[in-house]
């Protein structure tokens, strides 16, 4: 494009991106110091761009494409984003206020909108469960201040797939209404059509995903796939009559516990969206946007004020309804009603679709007055939201009794040795899912060379290094990076763990069913070493486990390391989001619980009685292919330690062939008498 030819609005796609990207670029950076949430800093970018600002840009097709991928994609996170054991430990809670929060709003949304607004039935019914919904903005704030465990974020983090799956569906059905019909016939083909599309999106995505990540675990393939269910899915909703979000959101559903939070994959994931196709989707939203009509006549204030009142109205009601029904604390409510008041993500969607439904006598479901207040909404909504959060949060954390740490206890360091580049990826992917989350730099990766090696040895040592650590960035984890010179690989690793002062040792095991199980290197790491080790053999990608069962020989809980092992496995359980089935005696059910109810542990544990631990083999009929069993075993001198525990590698490498398996001993007291840790 010559300059001579440069007119407004400008038309060239070159340049079109360009001014895109940067406000993509500077955007957030000029808001955040305004302390104006992202998003709406985005739709205010895009109004200043749009034809009602500086006529920069037009909303023509490219934003239309984008900003559609951009729609399903905040979906699409949304429901990865919820944590669905949260859910389960609080089900019947997190029901009560995800009722209670779509259906208060909705009621009271019906009587203001059609009274005080004058707006038909149709309109206030959708502009109602606009009201219902909410985005957790202020959710970081918890996380900083570290009351996340408390149990009224787990209730509003859970209420979260009630509200917004039945906020979507009445925005569906309204949309599917003025586009389809409301004859009987309608009705019936579509409700047939829904039961139909939806039963093969819920039984067939979650099969075929799995087999997938399982067999290819190339991460830009599984992004490519990820993005064609989501596509696949809105656009079989569309066929059954009712809008795509709804099938965005149902994948983010059906995918959550195959895409764990601390994936590279998920990291991708939130990666593209929030650098190019969200930021598209809220650009193009504030080109709709006209300031003049917001505050060139009453009539859009008040739609503003009103639709912003109401929301926080009915969050705060649904709140306290939930605080007298279960007897929770003012707090309590005071959490729950921060982290429900914020809207975003589907009443941004449910807006801009209401906004372009055309009514037979061409006016639009949704007016302009209500699509720029959704806009104010969404900015009063998230300051109330975040301020809300932030006070009461800090007033939880001041109330909770400061733990008393042993001054002489080291910070948890794990340590990954190796050698098989096949076994690198499962190897990161679990140390990140046992890891303290709180310590950036607690994870090493070693590999060990001997003098002789040749300038191959030395490339396969340095590439399993860099792939390590190039897994670990994916997840926005830190992990350094070691390689030494030894006479021996038991011998570089015994020297790296001292010298380090490492907690945890994670060894990879080959998967063929010749290799022992118990090698003569990991017999001369358990006697030299007094760390916790776990030697770990996994059959499949940890994402796609199915269960976590745990076989616990008798005194365990006697051990120094017991409180360490059971923190691994916890943390692996709620990273996967997947069920702890406990196999212990009585006496050690009983530290399990308590331990696990003292560190505030959401997840799903369930503990079976087992006297005899010399028979694993009865765990057989538990365990499948998707299944990985733990087995706590000892060192010789333990206090747990039995005689039996000899033949425990050959018992788990003979019985137990086909599922995945880590072998873990819990360090011990030294020859002085101390713990490690």
């Amino acid at each position: 494009m010559n300059w001579s030819e440069l007119s407004l609005p400008i038309t060239d796609p070159t340049w079109i991106f360009l001014i895109v990207l940067l406000i993509i670029l500077f955007a957030p950076l000029l808001f955040n110091r305004l302390r104006i949430p992202n998003i709406i800093g985005m739709i205010l970018a895009g109004v200043l761009i749009g034809e009602h600002g500086l006529n920069l840009l037009a909303r023509d097709s490219s934003f239309e494409l984008f900003g559609n991928v951009g729609l399903y994609y905040i979906m699409l996170l949304a429901g990865l984003d919820i944590n669905m054991e949260d859910f389960k430990h609080n089900r019947k809670k997190a029901a009560v206020l995800g009722l209670l929060t779509f259906s208060i709003p909705i009621i009271l949304g019906l009587i203001v909108n059609t009274s005080l607004l004058k707006y038909s039935l149709a309109t206030s019914i959708l502009l109602a469960s606009m009201y219902a919904s909410y985005t957790l903005i202020s959710y970081p704030i918890v996380l900083r201040l570290g009351v996340s465990r408390e149990r009224s974020v787990s209730i509003a983090v859970g209420a979260t797939a009630v509200t917004d799956t039945m906020t979507l569906l009445v925005l569906a059905v309204m949309s599917g209404i003025f586009e389809g019909g409301t004859g009987e016939s309608f009705w019936i083909v579509m409700a047939f059509k829904v039961i139909m599309i939806g039963a093969v999106i819920i039984y067939s995505f979650p099969r075929i995903a799995r087999w997938f990540f399982r067999k290819y675990d190339d991460t830009v393939m599984q992004f490519i796939f990820v993005m064609v269910l989501l596509f696949a899915a809105a656009g079989l909703m569309e066929v059954a009559g009712l809008e795509g979000i709804l099938g965005a959101f149902l994948t983010g559903i059906l995918l959550n516990r195959l895409i764990p939070s601390i994936s590279p994959l998920k990291s991708h994931l939130e990666f593209v969206g929030n650098a190019l196709f969200i930021p598209f989707f809220l650009i193009g939203v504030g080109m709709l946007i006209n300031l003049n009509v917001i505050f060139g006549h009453w009539g859009a204030i008040k739609v503003a004020l009103v639709m912003t009142a109401t929301a926080l109205t009915g969050k705060w009601i649904a709140s306290l309804l939930t605080q007298k029904v279960f007897r929770m604390a003012a707090t309590e409510r005071r959490l729950m009603f921060g982290l429900t008041t914020s809207q975003a993500a589907a009443t941004l969607a449910a807006a801009l679709i209401g906004y372009e439904i055309i009514l037979p006598d061409g006016s639009r479901l949704l007016n302009e007055d209500i699509l720029n207040g959704t806009i104010l909404l969404i900015l009063f909504t998230c300051i109330v939201s975040s301020l809300t959060t932030d006070r009461t949060a800090r007033k939880i954390a001041m109330e909770e009794p400061v733990i008393d740490r042993d001054p002489d206890s080291r910070p948890e360091k794990i340590l990954i040795p190796l050698a098989n580049p096949d076994t690198v990826k499962d190897l990161v992917c679990l140390s990140m899912a046992v890891r303290d989350p709180m310590l950036n730099d607690n994870l090493y990766a070693l590999s060990i060379l001997y003098d002789t090696d040749n300038s191959k040895a030395v490339s396969t040592a340095s590439r399993n290094l860099d792939n390590a650590a190039k897994i670990a960035a994916s997840a926005h984890v830190d992990l350094k990076k070691l390689s030494r010179y030894d006479l021996n690989i038991a011998s570089g690793i015994i020297h790296t763990v001292k010298e380090q002062e490492i907690t945890s040792l994670l060894i990879g095991l080959r998967r063929d069913a010749d290799s022992p199980i118990l090698g003569n290197l990991a017999v001369n790491l358990l006697k030299s070493l007094s760390c916790e080790v776990l030697l770990s053999r996994l059959m499949v990608p940890i994402n796609t486990l199915s269960q976590i069962v745990v076989a616990v020989p008798p005194k365990a809980e006697y051990e120094a390391g017991f409180s360490r092992w059971v923190e691994h496995l916890c943390r692996l359980s709620t990273s996967l989001e997947r069920p702890l089935h406990f196999h212990a005696p009585q006496e050690t059910i009983v530290i399990l619980q308590k331990l696990l109810e003292e560190n505030s542990h959401r997840l799903e544990a369930l503990y079976v009685p087992m006297e005899d631990y010399s028979d694993l083999t009865s765990l057989a009929s538990e365990l499948d292919d998707d299944s990985l069993l733990a087995v706590v075993s000892s060192r010789p001198g333990s206090i747990s330690h039995d005689s039996s525990f000899e033949k425990l590698p050959r018992l788990l490498g003979r019985e137990f062939t086909a599922c995945s398996l880590i072998l873990l001993y819990p360090e011990k007291y030294d020859d002085s008498g101390q713990a490690l840790s």
